[in-house]
């Protein structure tokens, strides 16, 4: 319970529905934890943060629709006062760089148990941060050498555009389609395209899905 007796109130935002139901069982056996609502894309959790307003958001980074890192920043950037945590597959110290620059305050591995993850929860709850200790070593690795922490990438040389229509790349949609979702030309698509393909390095349209699956832009 919190100090006044009142639950944590979290939202869970996972597209696999059976992981998400684990997720909510899990905490709902914790008197201290209230899921007060759930969301399978990263639109749904925008629009449901901003309608439950919760304590805690649990934050799956590969989604359909929008991923969960885009979501993460719009939440945090909307309501400064919602803490997160980034649940996910990677374990690299670039997406933890990108998760903790979207507002993540936990930065937590599906592969963890149920006891660290609760440990995770508390942790950020209370104003602390928390990161799985396989993560926290590509960090120690990082200072010790092996990175550069703070380096620019070639992701970072990305326009917030150039991300959009790479992730809708990836998604598998024409030209066409992103230039009506997006209300700009499709000429101007496909300057956007050749301007991100160079800047990372990408020959193909199989290349950049890899490159966006692999930074969990799309659900795999």
């Amino acid at each position: 319970m919190s100090a006044f007796g009142k639950k944590h109130r979290i939202l869970l935002v996972e597209d696999h529905t059976l992981l998400r139901e684990g997720l909510r069982s899990l905490l709902a056996a914790d008197p201290a934890f209230e899921v007060v609502g759930e969301a399978g894309d990263g639109l749904e959790a925008i629009a449901q943060a901003r309608r439950l307003q919760p304590e805690l958001v649990i934050m799956d980074l590969s989604m359909p629709k929008m991923s969960g890192l885009e979501a993460l920043r719009e939440i945090t950037r909307q309501h400064p006062g919602i803490k997160a945590i980034a649940l996910t597959m990677h374990n690299t110290e670039e997406h933890l760089r990108d998760a903790l620059r979207a507002g993540a305050a936990g930065y937590v591995l599906k592969t963890v148990s149920h006891t660290e993850l609760l440990t995770a929860v508390r942790c950020v709850l209370a104003g602390q941060r928390f990161l799985s200790p396989q993560v926290a070593k590509q960090v120690i690795d990082g200072y010790l050498g092996k990175a550069q922490p703070g380096e620019v990438t070639a992701w970072d040389t990305l326009t917030a555009r150039e991300r959009e229509v790479l992730k809708m790349i990836a998604e598998g949609f024409k030209s066409r389609e992103i230039a009506d979702q997006l209300c700009i030309s499709p000429s101007t698509v496909e300057k956007h395209r050749v301007n991100l393909m160079r800047k990372l390095d990408l020959h193909s349209v199989s290349a950049v899905t890899a490159y966006a699956a692999k930074r969990g832009l799309i659900a795999t």
